[in-house]
């Protein structure tokens, strides 16, 4: 009889997904496929990696046997807004335990304050009132490869669109041959419970295609390092440059830096960056059903060195860029062999093959032994956590795993102090023998049964889990399993601290002295007077920003109200309100604007202003009063609005002309609202006939000096500019009149773009009498 052949195994499969390109999986394909490996998909996988995030219902379907390269949560740490309220919750915890001047706290230094658009609008106006000359970064909170990022010159240009944030601008940057870099770093959460973290001594530094320069604020290519922004250079002859680290800590060695001082002082940022996470990705895997063993992540975080050789966390990108970004000739040969190397690596350490199945059990021998193991297979992955010294990390826990202490003593091979914890923010309330406990963060009571308001008591008392857990034990009757009532400890006291109840620390906390704290600015509301058409208006305003904003732009003309009754006193009143998103603008109690940027507070403003000067027989134009010389005026009328003027256009300007008609005669009446940047004067009325109007459209084709413009177009121009009370549309008969004012007026059209000297150089030439002057006589309409 022929021999059978024995039944081969079936082969494994991966399954890529995600907002994929090739490049993206091209090294973990060729990683598994030489395994043998075969590709699947969403219902047949071993191993997925998804580039992006997958359906919750892929988690559920992970295990030690079949892993996905993602956690539950991680947004906690790649989404750019929750990545910096992560670190800001962390040191928080830490104040209220520890104090603001504990070294924990100090080493937490290492992120810029951010702002949450549009719900921190105000709060950030305000705490730039106390830095007046800083600068400020913009960032979608979820994008990449540089999108939508500028840096602001005017914070108060701060948009109040959703899922933005701002931050402080480091202006400071170290650079390379004069070009601002950053540090990309490539870092692996390999396991949850315990915490285990790891970072790739190799990864580059990313230059900016163009030299640092602090003024050119609006330059992407000396600002930022996106290679994906400075590929687009064109002036650049090396638009996109890599520096592997090795080749970068050589130079910082032959540059007379300590290398090796930085790099600890990164590994600490990524260790405590890791931590700030740990319990939103362990509650979120609980949530959705993953089993933690299942998953891994990796991160690409991007490290600001400031002149100091200070690193700053910028951002951690979800599935960082596995493609090759720089030419072969800058750096791109190497990129692309490191990426492939970290690549092999991680999925070696993480056992993505399921060659060395983890064993069971949370017993010190048998994390250690994975952890060890772990190692064995790191290739160029270092531990960071736990770390060799676990009194440096372990305290920066809400409340660190009872797996995660064992472990940690496991890997010191000593026994470690047990923490101590103190109340965070929570009231008790006591009814007889029972308890309630409310946590301020989060809102919610708790009514713990009566073991678990003994574990509170004992807690608040001063003793640490292990010594509850054993008052439990001797107090046990019949008796209780030791290790049973250490997991029932630790686990309800990780609960509370996870909510906020308790926290690690000590109590109380000596020599605290917040003298010193820097406060912002404070949100109190004020009550102004506005002069304005020789009237008196009432304005209610929200804080100081706002009233600096005003004040800057109307000077003298607003003043303190005498008092709040002295306000009530004006004819007209209007209220600058702060609002969840952003500023707002009310009129008597009537809501007018709203999702306004502090920039954009004067201009609606003086939009409402404009309508409520406008009279029945004399409307308002919304054009700019242009006097480039004493004794020279020129009315511009721009394509929605008069703040669209050049800032750079010479002489004096300001806002609102009003038509006054006296039978045949127009006399133009300047109202004087400030234009960004310009303090005015309300300067003196004139007759229609002497002052020429040029409208500004057009989208910068034809950008040569002013040309003539037929009536009716000026008409057309000027139609959405006209103000009628009440915001109503001009009547048949104001629109009548304009016609009639137009028909005697010098009127020509240049366009948007046109730089501000052609303007000049056309008033110069026209001498006081305009050179191809437009009227009716010329032109016929």
């Amino acid at each position: 009889m022929p021999q059978q052949k024995s039944q081969a195994m079936p082969a494994r499969r991966f399954w890529l997904s995600g907002r994929r390109a090739a490049e993206q999986d091209r090294f973990f394909r060729e990683a598994l496929e030489a395994q043998g490996w075969e590709e699947g998909d969403e219902t047949h996988w071993d191993a997925a990696w998804v580039t992006g995030m997958p359906a919750p219902t892929q988690f559920r379907r992970v295990s030690p046997q079949r892993k996905l390269n993602h956690f539950p949560g991680n947004a906690a740490l790649t989404v750019k807004s929750r990545l910096h309220d992560s670190l800001a919750a962390l040191r928080a915890l830490l104040v209220d335990g520890f104090g603001a001047g504990h070294s924990l706290v100090s080493r937490l230094d290492f992120f810029p304050h951010a702002w949450l658009m549009p719900r921190d609008h105000q709060a950030l106006q305000l705490a730039a009132l106390t830095v007046p000359e800083a600068r400020w970064i913009e960032k979608p909170t979820n994008a990449s490869k540089g999108k939508g990022v500028r840096v602001l010159r005017d914070v108060a240009e701060a948009t109040t669109a959703r899922d933005h944030l701002v931050q402080a601008y480091l202006d400071r940057p170290h650079t390379i041959r004069g070009h601002k870099y950053v540090l990309r770093l490539y870092v692996l959460i390999a396991s949850l419970t315990p915490l285990r973290v790891y970072l790739y001594r190799q990864g580059f530094a990313k230059l900016a295609s163009e030299p640092w320069d602090p003024e050119d604020a609006d330059n992407p290519y000396s600002q930022l390092t996106n290679p994906d922004i400075n590929a687009l250079n064109t002036r650049a002859e090396v638009p996109v440059e890599f520096i592997d680290l090795e080749r970068y800590r050589a130079w910082l060695r032959e540059q007379g830096h300590d290398d090796a001082r930085l790099f600890a002082r990164i590994e600490d940022l990524v260790a405590l960056t890791a931590i700030s996470a740990v319990d939103g990705l362990r509650a979120r895997s609980a949530e959705v059903g993953a089993d933690p063993r299942g998953g891994y992540e990796l991160l690409g975080l991007d490290c600001l060195v400031d002149a100091d050789l200070k690193p700053w966390i910028l951002e951690c990108n979800l599935s960082p860029s596995l493609g090759t970004c720089a030419a072969p000739e800058d750096g791109g040969l190497v990129e692309e062999r490191i990426k492939g190397e970290l690549v092999r690596d991680m999925l070696s350490l993480v056992d993505v093959a399921g060659d060395h199945p983890p064993a069971e059990g949370l017993d010190a021998a048998t994390l250690l032994a994975e952890v060890r193991a772990e190692e064995s297979r790191a290739g160029g992955f270092q531990r960071l956590l736990p770390a060799d010294e676990p009194e440096r990390y372990l305290p920066a826990f809400s409340l660190p795993s009872l797996a995660d202490l064992t472990l940690a003593e496991a890997v010191a091979g000593r026994s470690l102090p047990r923490p101590q914890l103190v109340r965070r923010r929570v009231e008790e309330f006591h009814e007889e023998d029972r308890l309630a406990l409310y946590a301020e963060a989060s809102g919610r009571l708790y009514r713990p049964n009566d073991a678990a308001a003994l574990i509170w008591l004992l807690a608040t008392e001063g003793l640490d889990p292990d010594a509850i857990a054993a008052a439990f034990a001797e107090a046990s009757e019949p008796p209780a399993s030791l290790e049973d009532l250490r997991d029932t400890v630790w686990s309800t006291l990780g609960e509370w601290c996870r909510e906020g109840l308790l926290c690690q620390g000590q109590h109380p906390i000596q020599g605290e002295d917040d003298s010193e704290v820097e406060r912002d600015a404070e949100a109190r509301p004020s009550h102004w007077r506005l002069r304005f058409d020789a009237r008196d208006w009432s304005l209610m305003l929200p804080d100081a920003a706002v009233e600096r904003r005003l004040y800057h732009a109307f000077g003298e003309r607003l003043s303190p109200a005498s008092s709040e009754s002295a306000a009530a006193a004006a004819s007209v009143h209007l209220a600058v309100l702060a609002s969840p998103t952003g500023y707002a603008l009310a009129e008597g109690g009537r809501l007018v604007a709203s999702r306004l940027t502090l920039a954009e507070v004067v201009p609606a403003l003086g939009t409402r202003l404009l309508y409520l000067a406008a009279r029945a027989e004399a409307p308002v134009l919304d054009l700019v009063w242009w006097c480039p010389a004493p004794g020279q005026v020129t009315l511009l009328a721009f394509d929605q609005t008069a703040q669209s003027v050049p800032s750079d256009l010479p002489g004096e300007v300001s806002r609102g002309v009003r038509l006054v008609f006296e039978g045949a005669q127009v006399r133009l009446e300047p109202l004087g609202l400030p234009l960004e940047g310009r303090r005015v004067g309300t300067p003196p009325p004139l007759a229609a006939g002497d002052v020429p109007l040029v409208v500004m459209q057009g989208d910068g084709e034809d950008a040569g000096a002013p040309r003539p413009l037929a009536r009716l177009d000026a008409l057309a121009a000027l139609l959405p500019l006209a103000h009628a009370p009440d915001g109503t549309a001009p009547s048949a008969e104001t629109m009548a009149r304009l016609d009639a004012w137009l028909e005697g007026v010098v009127r020509h059209r240049i366009d948007t773009q046109a730089p501000p000297e052609h303007l000049a150089a056309w008033l110069v030439a026209r001498g006081g009498a305009p050179l191809e002057e437009t009227t009716d006589a010329s032109v016929d309409a």
